[in-house]
């Protein structure tokens, strides 16, 4: 078993990371969401976003994200696919200006996840089966997550990002991390 990969993710490797610091801890999980186009799910916007590759002549918004250099360490489809994108030993760049408990630069001690999803509207079944699992076992590999560390994008960038969005079901998330630990 690697700290730096899932086995049940589909491994697809973004150059849009970099070394974490020395020594640095990983101590937050930064839930995102995320579409391409906005409201619109399927299709390989998403990796293509994070593998530098979309064509911004695909749809008129590609156009305004173009340039942008991204990534976040997983993806969780609609339908519960995983997908990774950097290893967990690496700074995957999701979090941009960002602050934690006083410390800036979230990206240099947090690990990324991105739902494929909007603001508004509900996630699936599928995704947040998924994301407890993933949860679950991103604490064991890196104990310094704990479940005050477990946050969202608008959390730790607020009034910059509104994601994931008031339709993310937090106590549902908080129940499927607390069965775990009573089995």
């Amino acid at each position: 078993m690697s700290l730096g990969r899932l086995c049940a993710a589909r491994w697809v490797p973004s150059p849009n990371h970099d070394g974490r610091p020395p020594g640095t801890e990983v101590d937050l999980l930064v839930i995102h969401g995320i579409s391409l186009p906005p409201g619109g799910f399927g299709g390989p916007w998403i990796e293509q976003l994070f593998q530098n590759r979309l064509n911004p002549e695909a749809h008129p918004y590609f156009r305004t994200i173009a340039g942008l250099r991204v990534s976040s360490h997983l993806l969780i489809r609609r339908d519960g696919e995983l997908i990774q994108f950097v290893d967990f030993n690496e700074r995957a760049w999701h979090a941009g200006v960002s602050c934690f408990a006083g410390r800036t630069v979230c990206n240099d001690f947090s690990i990324g996840i991105e739902l494929e999803g909007a603001d508004s509207i509900p996630y699936t079944d599928a995704q947040y089966g998924v994301l407890g699992a993933t949860v679950r076992e991103l604490m064991l590999r890196f104990p310094g997550i704990q479940p005050g560390g477990i946050l969202g994008h608008s959390d730790i960038a607020p009034g910059r990002k509104t994601d994931p969005g008031p339709a993310f079901d937090w106590a549902r998330l908080k129940a499927l991390i607390a069965d775990a630990s009573a089995e």
